[in-house]
């Protein structure tokens, strides 16, 4: 192992040079120095130099002759370097292992590169070498100090959306616990609308009971006054008597019938205890979750081509026209067919059609509801159809819209419909929640830029995907682009230009990344969940029909493309 235990003196002979002690000078002596603290980078005569070496601060000092330093300033150009070991902290940086490339004190020589051939005392070390440029290193590590704060900065942006993410989900809390609360104003209302009209009822049934007894209760006293005192008329005696008799049946009927009414006026109230035993089993009032990650690796096919599957039935009067595809949890791909009017069901490992379902009317948008479950839009018919993938397929259900539904998602048990200008968020039975423009939400953002001469776009929005908790909405818009919107419709990013041309399709993945296609670009876009690029799927070609619908399998290994009144989908491997 070539090592050095000491300067070679004589080699450095020629670089000695005068050096005034620094203790001395400050006492107004001039006194020639013979040593170098390298820790204090100060120079010391001989007397200095051992009151120096008492100081207890001082005691680890490195002190080197003055023939160790390199000549050419009066504060050390030192030929011994004057880093201490971050290991090792009373010893410094001298030594240099070759073979690992690495610098480090004695001991970390002796620990962990004891059996390397070439380890060298650095002073020695570097008098047989060309001077080392520094500059390459420094270029190298001023970009990586630019990366840690571009980094940095990433981090407190990720913060700054966090807490401002954090006040929008406080604000929808509190919003939902006002619906809640004004839902359960609704329901005491109505008990106690049902209370006051079965007590108003009752009131009136017990005030007309007690008009009847004050009736007979008259009727009786009446009767009763004229057999008293005693009438010794005996003809008018059996008048009264008979009348005072009869006056009595009348009465205890009437008594009989009251006390049949006290029974009947009386209520209870049974609270529904079912409202807060469901209350009870609900830790929160919602569910927390985090978005997936999105990945920001572009997605890359295998092979230079697809291969090509035949989707085509007999009783397919046309060729078919597949406007939209979603994939199942099990891999089965389901097809809206627009020119045939059907829904086609794929196999989940061949992707061959295994069975269909006949609609009356031309179908746009399919979207998963469930395992068991899609829903397509029906533009003319201005309707929603849910569909069993069953076999046989088959319509369950149906709701209408007033707007023609191009559009569909389903997200946090909501589903979401657009038509030309707008996405709605409704209930599963049809109900209008809230409404989105998007006329309005890209005239906001563009009428800073072109105001005055920013005119109303022309949006038709044929396609829309949305995330598992709906706080991402995607629109794919032929004239702006793609769209994401946030779950109160705000505009949180587009995405548009030459490599995204006449957005006609978006497909949200299962690992949380976006494909989009372009009719005129002709290609397949992967971009964020905030609507960054990531790269290019598929790129254009000019020698193949545009590209009108894509979908992924939940494993990201299959990506299915269809094209413009084709018969064959195509199928890669990703």
């Amino acid at each position: 192992m070539a090592t050095g235990g000491h300067i070679n003196t004589d080699i450095l002979s020629d670089e000695i040079f005068d050096v005034l002690c620094s203790i001395c000078v400050n006492q107004g002596i001039n006194t020639e120095a013979d040593k170098f603290c390298v820790d204090c980078h100060d120079y010391f005569c001989v007397n200095c130099v051992k009151v120096h070496s008492k100081v207890p601060m001082c005691a680890s000092h490195k002190v080197l002759d003055k023939s160790q330093v390199k000549s050419g300033t009066s504060k050390g150009l030192l030929w011994a370097p004057a880093e201490r070991c971050d290991r090792h902290s009373h010893k410094h940086i001298d030594m240099y292992c070759q073979n690992h490339d690495k610098v480090g004190c004695s001991t970390c020589v002796a620990v962990d590169h004891r059996s390397c051939q070439d380890t060298f005392y650095i002073p020695d070390y570097i008098q047989n070498k060309t001077q080392f440029v520094s500059s390459k290193t420094q270029t190298k590590l001023m970009e990586i100090i630019k990366t840690l704060e571009e980094q940095a900065d990433r981090f407190k942006q990720d913060k700054h959306r966090l807490l401002k993410r954090k006040s929008e989900i406080l604000a929808h809390i509190r919003k939902f616990r006002q619906e809640i609360n004004d839902q359960v104003d609704k329901l005491e209302k109505s008990s106690v609308n049902e209370i006051e009209d079965k007590v108003k009822c009752l009131e009136d049934f017990i005030e007309e009971g007690l008009k009847q007894l004050q009736a007979n209760k008259v009727m009786v006293t009446s009767v009763n006054g004229k057999l008293t005192p005693p009438n010794t008329d005996q003809a008018q005696v059996l008048v009264y008597v008979k009348m005072g008799e009869e006056a009595a049946d009348i009465a205890n009927k009437c008594i009989e019938d009251a006390k049949m009414k006290r029974t009947v006026a009386h209520i209870e109230f049974q609270p529904d205890r079912t409202i807060l035993t469901q209350l009870e089993k609900n830790k929160t009032i919602g569910t927390l979750t985090e978005p997936r990650k999105t990945t920001r690796k572009v997605l890359q096919t295998k092979g230079q081509y697809p291969y090509f599957v035949n989707i085509k039935v007999n009783s397919d009067e046309d060729n078919c026209y597949i406007t939209s595809a979603c994939c199942m949890e099990d891999g089965m791909i389901i097809l809206a067919d627009d020119n045939n009017k059907k829904l086609k069901k794929l196999h989940s490992q061949n992707y061959t059609v295994i069975d269909y379902c006949d609609l009356l009317e031309a179908p746009w948008q399919v979207c998963v509801i469930n395992k068991a479950q899609v829903a397509v839009t029906v533009p003319s018919q201005k309707e929603v159809q849910f569909i069993s993938i069953e076999t046989p397929m088959e319509t369950i259900k149906k709701i209408n819209t007033d707007f023609a539904c191009y559009g569909i998602a389903y997200a946090n048990s909501h589903i979401y419909i657009s038509d030309d200008t707008s996405v709605y968020m409704c209930t599963m039975s049809g109900r209008k929640v809230k409404r989105f423009s998007i006329d309005q939400s890209i005239r906001t953002i563009l009428s800073d830029i072109f105001s005055p001469f920013f005119s109303k776009p022309s949006c038709g929005i044929y396609s829309i995907a949305a995330s598992k908790d709906a706080t991402r909405i995607y629109v794919a818009n032929a004239d702006n682009g793609l769209i994401v919107l946030d779950n109160n419709g705000r505009v949180i990013k587009t995405f548009n230009g030459q490599q995204l041309k006449w957005a006609n399709c978006c497909y949200l993945t299962e690992a949380g990344s976006v494909l989009v296609s372009g009719e005129n670009s002709n290609n397949v876009l992967q971009l964020t969940s905030d609507g960054e690029l990531i790269g290019e799927v598929i790129k254009a070609n000019s020698g193949e029909r545009r590209i009108r619908s894509i979908c992924c399998n939940q494993q990201m290994s299959k990506m299915c493309i269809c094209r413009l009144t084709e018969n064959n989908i195509e199928i890669y491997n990703i």
